[in-house]
């Protein structure tokens, strides 16, 4: 039976223009559907992350979030997108018993963890909590594409390292806000160590110390999407090239010296995505 993900949930999973949209309409056709389907569950979470939230709304229904996700690795979800994903799971056949849907469960856990207020209290655990958050739910896209890829520790590096670039880069764009709630999204003892208080983190203007270290937080962030970038094998890129699109447009982002105006917004980035895709798919050939 197929299944089709309602159109409410798929502009929110991929609003025109966005790196989403994007990293989708270039990826090949195997990869749109899983791709989609993940966006939409992450779009879901993070709108309940958002600031403006109420905390006690989001945590209740990233309760039930958690349900769902493990109602979903027992295949008897019941939400929309949920479904979707199982559908997509179920359309491999015998090869659906290797894609495991547990690590969705560990990324509501690290949603409802930052919306609680926990921060990360060591720089060493950020990324483990950056691949909780997104490196997992991206991992579960790549294998709905290919259940048996030739080099799983390949793959889990390339959205592991993803992941903590994308949790960066929100990190350095969204910090004050966070930080008006109560919201500590860098690792503590960082913070510590640069002399960083909370007034600094929600001061209008930005003092030295803490735009020092914001700098320096931008360069670990570009490794990371450069590790992104270079961690598939040539054989795996051409399948996963929405990852690749994905690190593309975020490094991009993470390098601009201001917003672009908007209707040079989608001539350039359409150009970075179809050459990021345009080099996957021809990685295996060369």
């Amino acid at each position: 039976m197929t299944v089709a993900l309602d159109e409410t949930y798929r502009r929110r999973a991929a609003p025109p223009g966005s790196a989403q949209f994007l990293s989708w309409l270039f990826a090949p056709a195997a990869a749109r559907g899983p791709l989609l389907g993940i966006f939409a569950l992450l779009a879901e979470w993070r709108a309940l992350m958002d600031p403006r939230t109420e905390a006690s709304v989001a945590a209740a229904k990233l309760a039930w979030w958690r349900e769902e996700m493990a109602r979903l690795a027992g295949s008897h979800p019941v939400h929309p997108i949920s479904r979707f994903l199982a559908a997509l799971r179920a359309s491999h056949g015998p090869l659906a018993a290797s894609i495991d849907f547990r690590p969705l469960g560990a990324a509501v856990e690290a949603a409802a963890s930052q919306v609680a207020g926990v921060p990360v209290e060591r720089g060493v655990d950020l990324a483990a909590h950056c691949n909780d958050l997104l490196g997992g739910p991206l991992l579960v896209a790549a294998q709905l594409v290919a259940p048996t890829p030739a080099d799983q520790p390949a793959l889990r590096a390339c959205t592991s390292a993803l992941a903590a670039a994308t949790y960066l880069a929100r990190a350095i764009a969204d910090y004050r806000r966070e930080a008006r709630i109560g919201r500590m999204v860098f690792p503590v003892d960082e913070l510590l160590s640069a002399g960083i208080d909370n007034a600094d983190l929600t001061a209008a203007a930005v003092p030295l110390r803490l735009q020092d270290y914001l700098r320096s937080l931008r360069g670990r962030t570009d490794g990371y999407f450069h590790a992104s970038l270079l961690a598939l094998p040539a054989a795996e890129r051409p399948a996963q090239r929405g990852l690749l699109v994905l690190a593309e447009l975020g490094r991009r982002h993470l390098h601009a010296e201001r917003p672009p105006q908007a209707e040079n917004t989608r001539l350039r980035e359409m150009y970075w995505a179809w050459r990021a895709a345009r080099r996957a798919a021809n990685a295996k050939a060369t």
